[in-house]
């Protein structure tokens, strides 16, 4: 952004030395963000405002209903107005701003409209209105000249966008649920983007950009000046959607003011509302929400899951309490086909998505299909406290359905968290930034990264590994220890018979309790035995029949192994254990290697083998530090006790 741009946007910010007292700070950015938008419109429609109100006044005449299609045509711009105001006019008469305010508002074309119902703005014309606010304000902003011949759409949209950052800089307690940090995103479109960067340059691409939950619109502006960057010629159509009808307002409204096409940026839920529901794209990038439940989609989403892959959530579903694999899913399901050119995309994820959930469960089959279907290019680890509301650590992953054969079956990890420099002052709990030679180192280690994977022979960066996607699977086996029982009649296992449950519903009770007891001391080693001993019980029915074996049967180390009626050991529920082995490795191989040395007699329940998949990243990165020597401890607690036996001198002195 240009220096006079830069005084421009502080000109405009400095409105809010009108509002201080009657507004808090975090407020400012309501009553200024949209009466730019306004003031900008006015400018922009100035040109063709007297043909429009000519053409609207004829159609009005003629009695034509849908005027839409032909005051566009006339305004030569998505939107137009139809009031008589104009931004000069409308504060003509002191005492009736907020009357000619509105009805100039009135006069927009329903998508402008819509934008500055968003915003929520009447109340705020009420608010001001009310505080005697209303025409300083507005004549604040006549005096500004936002003529397209003066700043172009182009620069508009950095003038919007610093607007933007400062009002989420000092309303940072909700900052990150909506704007991601500039250079964060910078980042992330170049990892995006730059394995494509010498197609990008083509003359006369065309290519579309997708953000599922846009937010302001950063990620979005970013990858299409990114692009335009690199070819002035380039045809860059973003797409959007947003959940917040403020931050849905906010990116509408910079669309608006690079002249770009505002109806591209949908609102509502993506899941429930998809706004682009036909639609492929080239890049997709998006900073979802980090552990916000979809309960209130529920419904919908398990409905669209049923229908598997001819759904979006065909994968699997995530626990309730995050959603963020939807929104993965999601965008997947926009990739174009790679006949078709396919796609890239990046998101923003915090570390849960790596891991949580075992084997089977919805996390780890949506990684699993992910992995095996190939679309997973590389996780780039990021430093923690980057973000303005949370100072947890987080991740890019960054997926493809289009990777040269020599990357197939590859993913690249890349470890950046050592790439910050403390902030000077911290926003929220943003405490850390990535300074642009950060930006560009990682960016060039991840490029050769992929360089690497086309060609093993070159040496790996200290901060990347290359791995198969395999190498992220493992098999979750049951591991089963035959049941061993001896068998005793003692007060202890008459007490546990009394308590049980059938025995308590067993009509004839007390008269078997006392036959038992007439047994205690009773005591056998085999179960064959130990039925013979039982005899005088009778024949019981078979919920009480297993009271008694339950109760009679004690687990020993060195007892009788118990067996089904083919002979096969029955397994020791309390002594079943779980293993992970990695996925390409053969299971028994495993069990001779691993358990057998220690449990000779274990063996594996092969139908409850399930398939898993995770991605430790920091485990693949830990470096063991060993501890310090004891005498280098030893030496500096001596320097301690010295030090405070020489403070305690001076105080008794």
């Amino acid at each position: 952004m240009s220096t006079d741009h830069q005084k421009l946007a502080n000109f405009i910010w400095s409105v809010a030395d009108l509002l201080r007292g009657d507004y808090r700070r975090s407020e400012y950015g309501r009553v200024i963000l949209p009466l730019t938008v306004l003031r900008r419109l006015d400018w922009v429609l100035e040109p063709t405002k007297d043909a429009v109100l000519a053409r609207h006044a004829q159609l009005s005449d003629a009695g034509v209903k849908n005027m839409d299609p032909v005051l566009r045509k006339t305004a030569k711009l998505n939107f137009y107005n139809t009031s008589k105001l104009n931004f000069r006019t409308l504060t003509g008469d002191e005492y009736n701003v907020a009357i000619n305010l509105r009805s100039y508002i009135g006069g927009f074309s329903p998508g402008a409209v819509d934008v500055l119902d968003k915003y929520g703005f009447d109340a705020q014309i009420t608010r001001l209105d009310e505080s005697g606010l209303l025409y300083q304000v507005v004549s604040k902003f006549v005096e500004i000249d936002l003529r397209p011949d003066v700043v172009s759409n182009h620069q508009m949209g950095y003038l919007f966008e610093e607007l933007v950052r400062k009002f989420s800089e000092i309303s940072n307690e909700t900052a990150g649920e909506h704007f991601t940090p500039r250079e964060v995103i910078k980042l992330m479109v170049n990892l995006l983007l730059a394995p494509d960067e010498d197609e990008l340059i083509t003359p006369g691409i065309v290519r579309k950009i997708y953000d599922p939950a846009c937010g302001t619109g950063g990620m979005l502006s970013e990858a299409q000046d990114h692009i335009e960057a690199h070819n002035a010629h380039a045809t860059v159509e973003v797409y959007g959607q947003e959940l917040n009808g403020e931050t849905y307002a906010i990116c509408r409204s910079d669309m608006m003011m690079k002249g770009g096409d505002p109806n591209k940026i949908a609102f509502g839920n993506s899941f429930s509302q998809d706004g682009h529901e036909d639609e492929k794209f080239d890049y997709m990038l998006a900073n979802p929400p980090f552990g916000v439940e979809w309960k209130k989609v529920e419904k919908f989403v398990k409905d669209e899951a049923s229908r598997g892959h001819a759904g979006r959530f065909g994968a699997g579903l995530p626990r309730i309490n995050d959603g963020s694999l939807l929104f993965l899913q999601h965008m997947i399901s926009k990739m174009k086909r790679p006949e078709d050119g396919g796609s890239r995309l990046a998101i923003v994820f915090n570390g849960s998505p790596l891991f949580t959930g075992a084997a089977g469960s919805g996390e780890s089959e949506i990684r699993r299909w992910i992995l095996e279907n190939d679309l997973l290019e590389g996780i780039v680890a990021l430093p923690d406290q980057l973000f303005y509301n949370t100072g947890i650590s987080t991740y890019f992953w960054i997926l493809t359905n289009r990777k040269v054969p020599s990357r197939r079956k590859k993913v690249v990890l890349l470890d950046g968290r050592d790439y910050w420099v403390k902030m000077r002052k911290s926003l929220g709990d943003k405490r850390k930034m990535l300074n642009d030679d950060h930006i560009t180192d990682l960016t060039k280690a991840y490029v050769e990264a992929l360089t690497i994977a086309d060609d093993a022979s070159h040496p790996l960066h200290s901060k990347v590994k290359v791995f198969q996607t395999t190498d992220f699977g493992y098999q979750r086996i049951t591991v089963e220890r035959p049941l061993r029982l001896r068998f005793e009649i003692s007060e202890e296992t008459l007490a546990l018979l009394a308590d049980s449950k059938p025995l308590l519903r067993y009509a004839e009770r007390e008269p078997l309790l006392a036959t038992a007891k007439s047994l205690l001391g009773t005591t056998a080693t085999s179960r064959a035995e130990f039925a013979m001993a039982l005899a005088p019980l009778g024949k019981l029915p078979a919920a009480v029949d297993k009271a008694v074996w339950d109760a009679f049967s004690i687990s020993d180390p060195s007892g009788e192994i118990q067996t089904d009626r083919k002979g096969n050991p029955l397994p020791d529920a309390d002594l079943r254990d779980n293993e992970n082995v990695p996925l390409m490795e053969d299971v028994n191989d495993y069990l001779k290697r691993e358990v057998h040395p220690h449990i000779p007699d274990a063996w594996i329940d092969e139908p409850k083998t399930k398939i898993g998949y995770e991605i430790p990243l920091t485990r693949h990165f830990y470096v063991y530090q060993p501890p310090r020597p004891l005498a280098e401890i030893d030496a500096e607690l001596k320097a301690l006790e010295s030090q405070i036996q020489s403070l305690l001198g001076e105080v008794t002195k």
